[in-house]
C-alpha cells in the first residue's frame, strides 16, 4: 500500500499539463538500536563540541563554514544560504524523451508512484502512461520538492506513471575508474558458466528473497527479551577461487545445481 500523500504538482510538456500526487513507492523498515550510558543505561544525546575549548556549543552559537584550507573557512550566512534554495514551483517539466533502456540504472535513485490528482479530475494521466508504456520511453524532467531541485524520469509501470529521481552525470563514476585487468577465459569455462546459469534461470520473485540480517536481529532481541542466553558462533570465512582452479568450481557448481 503506498504512503501518503507527500507532494502535489503538474506534469507539464508542449502544451499539456497533467495534475498528479506524489507517493514514496519504497519504505525501508530497519531494526533500530539506541546509544545508551553503559553505567545507568540511559539514553545519550549528540552534542556539538568545540574542538579547541573542548566545551559543548549551543544551537544559536553554531554558524556554517566552507574549508578553503586546512584551518581556513569562508563563514556563510543563512540569509546567503536561502538565495541559492531554488523557486518553489509545482511543475515537473518534461524536458525530453528518450528509450528507457538508454537509463543506465546507475543514474536512477528513489523512485515515487505518481497518481492522478482526483481532486483536480486530471486529464491526460491514462494516455500518457499508455504512451510512455507502448512507446518504451521515458520523460526526463526536472521539478523542486521541499526546498531541493530534482532531475528525473518519468516512466510507465502498467497503468500507473511512476517517477524517478536522477543522479547527475558528474555524481557517477565510470567503470573506467576501477583499471580492470583483462582475465583469459576460456571457451570451456564460457560453456560451463553458461550451462550453470541456464538451470539457475527462474523468473524473478522477490518475495523469495527476505532480509536474513533482519531476521537475525530480530530473533537476537527476541532471545534476549526472554531472558534466555545468546549462543556466540565464530562467522565462517570463505576461500577466493583461485584463477587456475575456476573451471573446477564451475564444474563442481553445475554438477550440484543438476
Amino acid at each position: 500500500m503506498p504512503s501518503g500523500t507527500i507532494w502535489k504538482g503538474s506534469i507539464h510538456f508542449g502544451d499539456s499539463h497533467v495534475p498528479v500526487k506524489l507517493h514514496s513507492a519504497v519504505k525501508q523498515e530497519r531494526i533500530q538500536f539506541h546509544l545508551l550510558h553503559r553505567s545507568d543505561r540511559v539514553r545519550l544525546h549528540q552534542q556539538m563540541i568545540c574542538a579547541y575549548e573542548n566545551i559543548p556549543v549551543p544551537a544559536e552559537d553554531q554558524i556554517k563554514g566552507f574549508e578553503v584550507e586546512e584551518g581556513k573557512y569562508l563563514i556563510v550566512d543563512p540569509e546567503e544560504l536561502e538565495l541559492t534554495t531554488p523557486e518553489s514551483s509545482r511543475m515537473i517539466e518534461v524536458h525530453e524523451f528518450v528509450k528507457s533502456g538508454q537509463i543506465s540504472p546507475l543514474f536512477l535513485d528513489h523512485t515515487y508512484y505518481l497518481e492522478p490528482d482526483s481532486d483536480i479530475k486530471a486529464p491526460g494521466y491514462s494516455e500518457l502512461a499508455e504512451l510512455l508504456r507502448g512507446m518504451d520511453a521515458a520523460g526526463i524532467c526536472t521539478w523542486t520538492m521541499r526546498k531541493r531541485s530534482y532531475l528525473g524520469a518519468l516512466q510507465a509501470s502498467g497503468r500507473m506513471l511512476r517517477l524517478c529521481t536522477m543522479r547527475y552525470a558528474d555524481e557517477v563514476l565510470t567503470a573506467a575508474s576501477l583499471e580492470l585487468q583483462e582475465i583469459d577465459v576460456s571457451e570451456k569455462e564460457l560453456k560451463i558458466g553458461s550451462d550453470l546459469i541456464n538451470q539457475l534461470t527462474a523468473p524473478f520473485e522477490p518475495r523469495k528473497f527476505v532480509n536474513e540480517h533482519q531476521q537475525r536481529l530480530q530473533k537476537l532481541i527476541d532471545t534476549k527479551a526472554r531472558g534466555e542466553k545468546v549462543v556466540l558462533l565464530r562467522p565462517r570465512t570463505l576461500r577466493p577461487t583461485p584463477p587456475d582452479e575456476l573451471l573446477q568450481a564451475l564444474e563442481a557448481s553445475l554438477k550440484k545445481a543438476a
